[in-house]
């Protein structure tokens, strides 16, 4: 079966995609319930204090109907007027009202207008069949709500209406009080936005609470997951940096544990074959001259016998010391400290270490310096790898001949090149340079390890490694070292 590592990101998207997605349904549904009822409760209460009110006017004016059972159509007016008239600022909830916005008008038994306090146009009027009068005229109780103008919802007004009655309990008339719908809207509409308000305060909570946990987490197992493709991928990638959340450190260094066994293990079968294919030959090459050196011979060789044992002796050394170096390299996700190096003075002291071995072929090492940056790794690593460049051009190059040693610099990276003027690489030579036991030296005097090494070093700080003949003759291999590392 097999494992598809984008799956959970996938997943994760898709679980994102409908939490939104509920989430932003949620808020519409509570939204327009609460805006909803907010009008209802709105509305009803402005209808309950209205009823209390239009009882208590009947009463006023039925104190005033006299034996005649006659309605005086002003019996309200003087009051209703001055009312009408006083200065008042009444700050309600927020809302500043400085108006009386209650009017009412009187009808006869008839259903006939008789008074109407803001539209005296109305008077004679037959409001009968209206629902505030009809039902008001039956004894019963009477509410209605009329647009002045059917195609305005906001122009809605909102009549109560109570019935008149003389002492017998006959009914007189009708008192229905009206208040535009329009002027309570304001507390609806600065409710509204208080619930706007509201929702917004915590559509925002959820959005910032979903956007830490992405990057407190989402993110970094984005990161761990790109970590793993490349680790899936054979590449020996950096670990990533994860923030501080505790469940993704957790799982990104249970994953970096996983590597390390794993990488481990292979190693260890790898280094295991190589190691023993490799001293295969050396062996075999010191057993078969101690047998010979048994038997007698000339001095002279038994001299090359002996000679051939130190060399093959010591070639399995150095197979067995690079290989230690190596593995410590490889076993490396990432260097912890980078300093600061000048750039001459890392060739110059890389340069030292191989004054001895120009002598016998009368080589010069010219030195070229053109960065002027320090360039930031770590010191014994680089110049562990120039030395290897070094010897590998000092094996290639014929007598009396000159090594390039040079370093430049760019925008974004340094680059450390030498170049011989040798034979060059073949073609097969350039595409298994950094294989390991790799070589082309006589006689197998290599490790084949050291260009290995090179490589590694350049992968630990984020760079490149490459060895190419170069246009005018020779062999030019070159580091590059991004600053960005």
């Amino acid at each position: 079966m097999k494992f598809d590592i984008t799956a959970p990101m996938r997943i994760t998207r898709i679980v994102v995609f409908l939490v939104v997605y509920i989430t932003a349904l949620g808020f519409y549904s509570l939204y327009r319930n609460l805006t909803d009822s907010l009008e209802a409760q709105t509305f009803q209460a402005t209808e309950e204090v209205m009823v209390e009110t239009a009882h208590i006017f009947a009463a006023h004016i039925e104190t005033l109907v006299d034996d005649s059972n006659s309605i005086d159509p002003e019996a309200l007016a003087p009051s209703f007027n001055k009312a009408k008239r006083h200065e008042f600022i009444a700050d309600i909830f927020g809302h500043e009202k400085t108006t009386i916005g209650l009017g009412y008008y009187l009808t006869d038994d008839k259903g006939i207008i008789l008074y109407d306090s803001d539209r005296p146009n109305r008077i004679g009027k037959d409001f009968s069949d209206f629902n505030d009068v009809h039902l008001a005229l039956k004894d019963e109780y009477a509410v209605r709500s009329s647009r002045d103008d059917e195609s305005n919802s906001t122009s809605s007004i909102l009549y109560v209406a109570s019935p008149i009655k003389n002492s017998q309990g006959n009914i007189l008339g009708v008192l229905s009080l009206y208040k535009p719908q329009n002027d309570v809207r304001p507390f609806i509409e600065r409710r509204h936005r208080s619930i706007l308000l509201a929702l917004a305060l915590i559509g925002t909570g959820i959005a910032a609470f979903t956007i830490a946990v992405f990057v407190w987490l989402f993110r970094p197992l984005g990161k761990l997951t790109e970590y793993a493709r490349a680790i899936t991928r054979g590449e020996r990638p950096r670990y990533p940096k994860l923030g501080k959340g505790r469940e993704a450190n957790t799982l990104g260094r249970a994953l970096r544990d996983m590597r390390a066994s794993l990488d481990g293990r292979r190693y260890m079968e790898q280094y295991t074959q190589m190691l023993t294919h490799e001293l295969k030959s050396p062996i075999a090459a010191i057993q078969g001259a101690s047998e010979l050196l048994q038997e007698e011979m000339p001095p002279e060789q038994r001299a090359k016998f002996l000679a051939n044992i130190r060399q093959e002796t010591q070639r399995s050394t150095d197979i067995i010391d690079g290989l230690l170096k190596l593995s410590r390299l490889e076993a490396k996700d990432a260097l912890l400290q980078l300093h600061p190096i000048d750039p001459l003075t890392l060739l110059n002291e890389s340069a030292k270490c191989v004054q001895v071995r120009l002598t016998p072929k009368n080589l010069t090492l010219q030195i070229e310096s053109h960065a002027h940056s320090p360039l930031m790794g770590e010191t014994m690593m680089l110049e562990t790898a120039i030395i290897n460049l070094l010897e590998n051009a000092i094996e290639f190059s014929p007598h009396a001949s000159t090594i390039h040693l040079t370093i430049t610099e760019s925008e974004k990276d340094h680059s450390i090149s030498v170049r011989d003027h040798g034979p060059g690489l073949a073609d097969f030579a350039q595409e298994r340079a950094f294989e390991h036991f790799f070589s082309l030296r006589e006689n197998g005097k290599g490790s084949g390890l050291g260009l290995v090494f090179v490589k590694e070093v350049a992968n630990l700080h984020s760079g490149e490694a490459s060895l190419h003949n170069h246009p005018e003759g020779g062999a030019i291999a070159t580091l590059i070292l991004p600053k960005s590392a």
